[in-house]
């Protein structure tokens, strides 16, 4: 708990005259800040819930409950202010918010994109929680392992754009999540605290899995708060 007030507390210095319209957001942890920009023009009614959730100081508090390295952190669910960590990963503002999945957009290494249950209709989003692709670097050959399974997925044949393909060469990513999820928009500051997020202990990490809702939750919380920011 006396890591989660200080952070708690950012929101007292925040004042009133914040971009209400921005379209970059600053996401404070005690691990340091990331700043993401929301993808307005392509992912328009994601793009616009997240900035009226975080306008309206929904985030403020929630963790990052879901971390594994080498693939993402995840957050944004208000159960996990209750500090009861069986409830986190089923929360939601009460509704989804509909599929917004384009092919340009894609899980690169820093992409921010929506959560959303297995079996969600029209692979609808939760309302509010949201990850960020840690990920990694592939080689040509897991590409095209990885291009043979959405083949096989689609019933027709699948090939990453060569630009696409060389970013998850270079850069990394997770491509295996491409076309199943809303990537509504990207990290541009602070990589080096989606790596620390990503390798904070869990009892997964630890090698002393608990449960499928404990195993990925980090031992110490990060909370966040989310923040519009000028650019």
């Amino acid at each position: 708990m006396s890591r989660v007030l200080p952070v708690l507390l950012l929101t007292l210095l925040l004042g009133c005259a914040q971009p209400q319209d921005s379209d970059h957001f600053a996401i404070e942890t005690q691990l340091g800040t990331m700043v993401v920009r929301l993808y307005d023009e392509q992912t328009p009614g994601h793009a616009e819930n997240f900035r009226k959730l975080a306008n309206e100081g929904f985030y403020d508090g929630t963790l990052f409950h879901r971390v594994i390295p080498r693939f993402m952190v995840q957050g944004g669910d208000p159960n996990s202010k209750d500090g009861n960590p069986m409830n986190n990963g089923v929360g939601s503002p009460g509704y989804t918010q509909p599929a917004e999945i384009k092919p340009e957009l894609f899980h690169k290494r820093g992409a921010v994109a929506a959560a959303r249950r297995p079996n969600s209709p029209g692979k609808a989003s939760s309302g509010s929680q949201f990850y960020i692709v840690v990920g990694r670097q592939f080689s040509d050959q897991e590409l095209d392992q990885v291009e043979a399974m959405f083949s096989q997925r689609d019933g027709a044949p699948f090939k990453f754009p060569p630009g696409q393909r060389e970013v998850y060469k270079t850069e990394g990513g997770v491509p295996q999540l491409d076309g199943g999820y809303t990537v509504f928009g990207e990290l541009v500051e602070g990589f080096d605290v989606l790596d620390a997020i990503s390798r904070v202990d869990t009892p997964n990490g630890r090698g002393t899995p608990t449960s499928p809702v404990l195993g990925d939750q980090p031992l110490e919380p990060i909370p966040m708060v989310v923040r519009p920011v000028e650019r």
